[in-house]
Parts: structure tokens; sequence; C-alpha cells
């Protein structure tokens, strides 16, 4: 038997612009993401019993074919010929669920990570993001990490200049933020305000972090229905009053996150958060 570790860090959208629906009934992204050091830790083991298993913490996860990590230790071993019976998958869940964090996207990314390290592969990176977009779309940028722009699905992405590393909040209200249906909303209005997508970047390739928190933006921020928007503006408020550089919400939500240049700004605001809030964390950019 054969074990590895690894940890599945979670993502924040800094910004998140939804352009045009396809043809295929997903829709163009455009999107500049960043990792964090908050993440699941993932244990593999080879060489059990014949299947594939996939064990949490967190009871109503499925532990079968279903579970994107185990989706994708069978792609990756079925791209390269080699048995994948024998499997077993450990995730000890941290990343909130349903949150727009990507935690089971990023969970994906480390399997097919490890596992190609495991076996002794040899898959390169790009060949992993290759493996990574028939998982699932944020799969493909959780393999690359860092801060990137993700363009298509997800699936197209582009290295960008290291965000200087900074400190983090991340809260996330209880209660979950259905995907389909804020695809739905936002296909029914007409999008009047988007992302600042030039100024990030030259904020990025100048190394302003200022720069870069003023220019957080999600287009789906918009379109929550009108209590949950209250909530997700109340917390962003909470963020600002503690001096955050900036707030914004990630990917479809309900996590909402705030940047800071000061530790003890950053704990004052994560100590009156997570008196409200179960899911509250301290963390940093990587």
């Amino acid at each position: 038997m054969a074990s590895i570790q690894r940890l599945a860090p979670a993502k924040l959208n800094l910004t998140l612009d939804v352009l045009a629906q396809r043809d295929d009934g997903y829709h163009d992204l455009a999107m500049v993401m960043q990792s964090v050091a908050l993440g699941d830790e993932i244990s593999i083991t080879t060489g059990g019993p014949q299947g594939i298993r996939v064990a949490s913490n967190l009871p109503f996860l499925p532990t079968g074919p279903t579970n994107l990590a185990a989706a994708a230790a069978i792609r990756l071993c079925e791209d390269a010929g080699v048995d994948w019976n024998g499997i077993d998958i450990t995730l000890k869940k941290v990343v909130p669920v349903c949150a727009g964090l990507g935690g089971g996207s990023s969970d994906a990314a480390a399997v097919l990570v490890a596992l190609n390290e495991l076996l002794g592969l040899g898959r390169s990176q790009q060949q992993l993001i290759q493996l990574a977009a028939q998982v699932g779309s944020d799969v493909p940028y959780c393999v690359m990490g860092g801060t990137a722009l993700a363009r298509g699905r997800g699936e197209i992405l582009s290295p960008l200049p290291k965000l200087p590393q900074c400190h983090a909040v991340i809260c996330k209200p209880p209660f979950p933020v259905s995907t389909p249906a804020l695809f739905k909303r936002i296909d029914s209005v007409k999008v009047v305000r988007r992302p600042d997508l030039k100024g990030m970047l030259c904020a990025l390739e100048q190394g302003d972090l200022g720069g870069v928190a003023r220019r957080m933006y999600n287009v789906f921020e918009d379109v929550l229905p009108r209590h949950q928007q209250a909530e997700i503006t109340a917390i962003k408020h909470v963020f600002i009053q503690h001096g955050a550089l900036g707030a914004c919400m990630s990917g479809t939500g309900s996590a909402v996150f705030a940047l800071f240049d000061d530790q003890k700004k950053t704990q004052t605001a994560w100590e009156e958060l997570r008196v409200r809030y179960t899911d509250t964390f301290l963390t940093h950019t990587i």
C-alpha cells in the first residue's frame, strides 16, 4: 500500500463576470481567481480492496463516483490506462460546501495532482488541466492555483502577476445559493454593472493591493434574492467598517470575503463576524 497527503486550497473570485450563454447551455465567464491558505486535507491510499471509496467528516457527502474527488481519480486512471480499483480517498473538509469557494473542485484538483505523483504517471500540469475540465468547471483553475484569469466555462486559464500576499476573512451566511437559479436570474435581466477587468489586471501588474481590492466585483451579487442580497451587503459593511481594503461575494455565493493589509483589523473583523456566523475563517492569500 502507498499513500499521499495534500492540501486542497479554497479559491476566491476577485472578479466574476457572466458574458453570454453558449449553445451548449453553459455560459462564457471571465473571472480573476485567487487561492487562499484555507483548505481541505486530502489523503489517498492505494492497494486496498476492489473499488474506489471516499470517506469524509461530512456524512452527507457522496462516497462513490459521484463525488468529484472520486470522479477525478477515475478519469485520471482511465486516461493513463491504469486500474482505478483499490483507491481510498479521505477528505477532511474545512472549506464550507455550497459556498462559492470551490471546495469540491479543489478536492478533485488535489486528487489529480496527488494521484499523478503517487502512481508515477508523469502527467504535466497542462495535461492535468485538460483532464480537470472533464471533471468540473472550476477544477482546471484549482489545478493551477495562485492568481489567474479564467475564461470560457473556467477552463481557459492565463496565469497573472501574483497578488501581493495579504490577510483575508471569509464569512459564509447560513443559507445556500442555487447556482442554476442565479444563472437563470442573470439571463433574465440586463447586466448594467460589470467588473473593471482591465483595471484589475493593471493593478495586479503594478502590485497594487489596494487597487485590486477596490476593483473586486461579482455580477451575481446584483441578482440575488432580495433577502440574501441584504445579508451579503450587511457582511460586507462590517468588513469595510473594520478597515478592509475591499469585500466581495465569491462564486455564486453565499460566502463573502474581504482583503486586509493589517493583521489587527483582520482579527477584529473576524471576531465580530464569528459571533453571528459559525463559518467565519481567518486566512491569507497564497
